[in-house]
């Protein structure tokens, strides 16, 4: 079986391909590197013009859209909290998560956070598509990454045994120091 390389490209929908091309470029820096147009979809042969755009997201990631004027409104699954569906950006530092929220909070767009995950701090905002995103800064520190790698698996099978959150990696959020390195 073949080994991933890396995600080639994660593919969304959008309502208007200019105006997604845009946002992203005002409020993320990604620079627009490719569009495609076609009548018919080329997997299928299906009759139906698209445009699909493709957006840097920075480390050889590419996030793309898809603007489907013949089909009916884009729609949210009603089954799923908006919490839940979300895509997640890394940016470089905590002042650049705190300069992008001031950007997109002086132009009227709602921002939720910073949120502090112990091992990351983030912020989540809408983009004009409805979907959710989330821009998270690291803050963790390797102590902490051994400490979640050694009860990753344990953590897996007593929720799948359960459902019911497990205890392992409560320090992450009860303010003690136990992921922090001994002393």
């Amino acid at each position: 079986m073949p080994q991933i390389q890396k995600i080639h490209h994660v593919a969304y929908r959008c309502k208007d391909a200019r105006e997604t091309v845009e946002w992203y470029g005002k409020y993320l820096d990604m620079d627009f590197v490719l569009a495609i147009a076609e009548n018919q979809v080329p997997s299928t042969g299906e009759p139906d013009p698209y445009m699909h755009i493709f957006l840097d997201a920075g480390g050889g990631n590419i996030l793309a859209f898809f603007e489907l004027p013949t089909r009916q409104p884009m729609g949210r699954d009603p089954n799923t909290p908006a919490w839940v569906q979300h895509l997640a950006l890394e940016v470089d530092s905590v002042d650049a998560l705190m300069e992008t929220k001031a950007r997109l909070e002086a132009d009227g767009i709602d921002v939720v956070g910073p949120t502090d995950h112990t091992i990351f701090k983030s912020i989540y905002f809408f983009d004009p598509n409805g979907h959710r995103l989330e821009l998270a800064a690291n803050t963790g520190t390797a102590y902490m990454s051994k400490r979640l790698d050694e009860v990753k698996w344990d953590m897996l099978h007593e929720w799948a045994r359960t459902k019911k959150a497990p205890e392992h990696t409560r320090w992450m959020h009860d303010g003690s120091t136990a992921g922090h390195i001994p002393e």
